[in-house]
């Protein structure tokens, strides 16, 4: 009885608290190592070496560009507003660190009889909270531009807020298609109507039911993360360096942090939506082994995580730069009515089959 007491405190009180510790230090972790794999694959892809000297194979680059961020003398423009100066980037790594909360990232692990989620906060309106996290985060470069006063960091400012909202319309409405498909908002229960890869004659993941969304979500996901060809509200050759122009040491460091670990999350998220998050194939041929299973999908949605995180490295050493006509073109030319288009689409053909009245 005492066992059984201690266990559900601690499945309702500590094991959160360490899921999100867990969570928190798997961003950082893949955030850190990201920028090492980005130089190596950069290297590959132009015949060169990337990092090298710091430790074997220039593993411990990240580590030493960690230390240079924090040694670095630290500046503030004296025209600057110093308060806002400051929480621009940490609103940009807040808002990014956060988004982590509500994802499922492995089905439910058994501890001495009691269940245990391996998700930060199930909650009931979690692409929500995606969502409004995700909009709060473009203030971090917004305030980090406006109070550097600096007419290229403006610019940038500008450059970003105009971009993430275009974009972020597309991506709500293909979020509605999503949410019209599988009929909720809880993001662990979008992972379970994906359960396994096959059922009923069909693919259960949402790919599959309409691969369309997916391919505006991931477009507007790369300009949501100012990756290239979206990366305009940093463009070097006309902007010195955007909204980040005057930042210096670990403040500088928190933007481009922030940027690797949106990365990452937004992977984890198109991994979730559309891919079958912590889901596999053959998962029920196991189900007598359920921590098995918790295993194999935690290190199955780690997978799908990191192949997203290399395709948009890929993209940006492949495709160049968009100019910024371009770029607002797509979002509201292309991308915003072909979201809309679909989104009918998908009523019309749900209606017609009956899953909706």
């Amino acid at each position: 009885m005492t066992l059984s007491i201690v266990l559900v405190t601690f499945a309702g009180f500590w094991f959160p608290l360490i899921m999100a510790g867990l969570v928190f230090a798997v961003s950082l972790g893949v955030a850190a190592y990201s920028t090492y794999v980005e130089r190596k694959f950069a290297a590959f892809l132009q015949d060169r070496l990337g990092p090298s000297r710091a430790g074997p194979w220039g593993i411990l680059q990240p580590l030493a560009d960690g230390v240079k961020m924090v040694m670095k003398e630290e500046i503030i423009p004296n025209v600057s507003n110093k308060f806002l100066f400051i929480l621009g980037p940490a609103i940009a790594m807040l808002t990014a660190l956060m988004t982590g909360a509500v994802i499922p990232w492995g089905p439910k692990i058994n501890i001495g009889g009691e269940w245990f989620s391996l998700q930060v906060a199930d909650v009931n309106i979690g692409v929500l909270y995606l969502l409004g996290v995700v909009s709060i985060g473009v203030y971090g470069i917004m305030i980090g531009g406006w109070a550097s006063n600096n007419k290229y960091a403006l610019l940038g400012a500008l450059r970003a807020s105009s971009q993430m909202i275009s974009y972020e319309i597309a991506m709500g409405i293909s979020v509605i298609t999503l949410i019209m498909l599988s009929g909720t908002l809880q993001t662990s229960e979008i992972a379970a109507q994906q359960h396994g890869f096959w059922a009923d004659g069909w693919f259960t993941w949402n790919f599959f039911k309409n691969p369309l969304t997916f391919l505006i979500f991931f477009i507007c996901a790369l300009a949501e993360t100012n990756r290239t060809p979206f990366d305009l509200p940093e463009c070097e050759t006309e902007l010195v360096g955007g909204y980040h122009t005057e930042y210096s040491s670990m403040k500088l460091g928190f933007y481009l942090f922030a940027e690797y670990v949106n990365m990452f999350i937004s992977s984890a998220v198109m991994s979730l939506f559309f891919f079958g998050g912590y889901n596999f194939p053959f998962m029920d041929e196991l189900s007598n082994h359920p921590n098995l299973v918790a295993v194999i999908g935690a290190a199955s949605m780690l997978i799908k995580t990191l192949f997203f995180v290399m395709v948009f490295m890929w993209i940006r050493w492949t495709i160049p730069r968009f100019r910024y006509d371009q770029l607002m073109n797509l979002g509201w030319k292309i991308l915003i009515p072909l979201s809309l288009a679909n989104l009918v689409a998908t009523g019309i053909t749900m209606w017609a089959t009956g899953k909706i009245g």
